[in-house]
């Protein structure tokens, strides 16, 4: 009777993990370049060692194993493409399809971002609005204006003392084996990890590579009715463990209530 107790809190404690998930989901709804998270969940067992007991089928080298609930897997990020918004804006940059760019840290390790408000930091060099400069870096002189970035990410400007034209650098795109891998460092920002695989460096708008669409942003890839329907079915699992908790409670008491 104890272990409802305790497998029904697993669910529950489960549930309220995927209700806090999609509500920072619906949080960021709005927020540009927003990747949706969810929650991965796996059955937990415990094994009882048995001694001298031949294996069975159906029993591990523990013994007969035993429901203890259900736990976390993992939490994924759904790197899905959102819708391109047009903002005219020329230091707004989006990617049209897979890839990220690359950016350093403070600290001077590499993350990656899908794109967003840019900006020209105090060396000169081409950043993300957090500040984070893009590699390969690209230098833009004070005496630089009218920059276009094509969809290949060549980046040209022209120079405002003689009128000519000036290729200032060249944007790149990276891809990895497992998005969903990525480690998210908040702002938009994420780092590498084991699951996520290697970065794999790519030309813009060539062998099925994205490309960049200037003076555009991608917005969130949150659905709100597909949100609003996970959350529907969390809180009903919510109500149905809270149902197993209370019934193993009332039978509990009719246990200790029982008269010889």
């Amino acid at each position: 009777m104890n272990d409802a107790l305790y497998i029904a809190a697993t669910g529950m404690g489960a549930q309220q993990a995927s209700v806090d998930t999609i509500a920072n989901n619906l949080a960021n709804v709005s927020t540009p370049g927003f990747k949706r998270s969810a929650v991965n969940f796996q059955d937990l067992m415990r094994y009882e060692s048995v001694a001298g007991a031949p294996v069975q089928s159906g029993m591990g080298s523990f013994g007969a194993g035993k429901a203890q609930g259900v736990g976390i897997a993992n939490t994924l990020k759904y790197f899905g493409a959102g819708e391109l918004r047009q903002t005219e804006v020329p230091m707004d940059l989006a990617i049209r399809g897979e890839g990220f760019l690359e950016v350093q840290l403070p600290d001077g390790t590499p993350a990656f971002t899908r794109g967003g408000a840019l900006s020209v930091n105090k060396e000169g060099l081409l950043a993300t609005a957090d500040g984070h400069v893009l590699r390969p870096a690209v230098h833009v002189g004070r005496d630089i204006k009218n920059m276009v970035i094509s969809p290949s990410g060549v980046v040209t400007a022209t120079d405002a003392n003689t009128g000519r034209a000036l290729e200032l650098g060249r944007l790149e795109l990276v891809s990895f084996a497992n998005p969903s891998g990525l480690e998210s460092l908040g702002g938009k920002a994420y780092r590498a990890t084991e699951a996520s695989g290697d970065a794999l460096h790519l030309r813009a708008a060539e062998a099925g590579a994205g490309s960049f669409a200037q003076g555009f942003v991608e917005a969130s890839n949150v659905k709100l009715v597909d949100e609003m329907v996970t959350l529907m079915v969390a809180q009903r699992a919510y109500e149905m463990n809270v149902k197993v908790i209370q019934a193993a409670d009332d039978m509990l008491g009719m246990s200790n209530n029982l008269k010889r």
